[in-house]
């Protein structure tokens, strides 16, 4: 029986937490930040969690 390979792609993207939930960070936030507001680089500055169906895709990319 072959293994299944990592993606690797997800992987550099997403994470998974202890408790099964995957965890991801925000876009939008390397450059032309000037012409963004203030709250609006704030709220991309914190991680974010992935729900429903798109989190177990994520978790068969990756291998968990």
């Amino acid at each position: 029986m072959g293994k299944i390979k990592t993606h690797r792609a997800s992987a550099k993207r997403f994470r998974v937490t202890a408790g099964g939930m995957v965890k991801m960070n925000h876009s939008h936030h390397r450059h032309k930040l000037g012409i963004k507001d203030q709250k609006r680089k704030r709220h991309l500055r914190s991680a974010d969690y992935v729900e429903g169906k798109v989190a177990s895709n994520i978790k068969r990319l990756i291998g968990k």
